[in-house]
């Protein structure tokens, strides 16, 4: 790879700051001054972070049925079928759903797969108990400002980010979850265990 590539999911605001260092670096200084306003006239996609409000996701246009997420404890799981974590994820995620859901947990998975056919098939070999939508289109994952797949959101009985998870680590990332999903049923009044 190139010493200054740029991968499709670096953000704008990354991508600004790439090419003023980068201008900088060969001083053409009224150049940087005139790209850098240009840049800032154009607001970088703000990732989902800890303490937003989760937006209403049927104005994404998602393919497939969105479960009753209000009043739930969720967890919101970006993935992709070329993605060796995420395939690795799936097994996690099932035994998570199936321990919780009887407590009012959801786990959506929401595939970013532009191919239907490469979606069908991972769904088929997969097989989730979990509900799956996808984001053709890829509406949801912009605005949700994913970097990294697989990216997970926790979100909370009122529809709050509690918690940000880039990336899957196995044992690591699975325990995390369930500590987490334990502690926001505490929190709510409902027995975790």
């Amino acid at each position: 790879m190139p010493p200054f590539s740029l991968t499709r999911h670096q953000s704008l605001k990354h991508t600004s700051d790439f090419i003023m260092n980068l201008l900088q670096s060969i001083r053409v200084r009224p150049v940087v001054l005139l790209l850098g306003s240009l840049l800032s006239a154009f607001p970088a996609g703000a990732a989902w972070k800890r303490g937003d409000t989760l937006p209403d996701l049927t104005a994404f246009g998602l393919d497939g049925n969105l479960p009753h997420l209000e009043g739930k404890v969720v967890l919101i799981d970006f993935w992709a079928s070329w993605c060796a974590p995420c395939k690795a994820s799936f097994p996690a995620l099932d035994s998570i759903y199936e321990s919780f859901r009887e407590k009012g947990v959801i786990i959506l998975g929401v595939n970013v797969d532009t191919n239907e056919g490469a979606y069908e098939k991972f769904m088929k070999r997969m097989a989730p108990a979990f509900p799956v939508v996808r984001d053709a289109s890829q509406k949801l994952v912009a605005a949700a400002g994913v970097a990294t797949m697989p990216s997970s959101y926790l979100i909370d009985g009122n529809g709050v980010i509690t918690e940000v998870h880039a990336g899957y680590h196995g044992n690591k990332t699975k325990d995390e979850y369930i500590a987490e999903i334990e502690a926001l049923l505490a929190e709510s009044g409902k027995d975790p265990s």
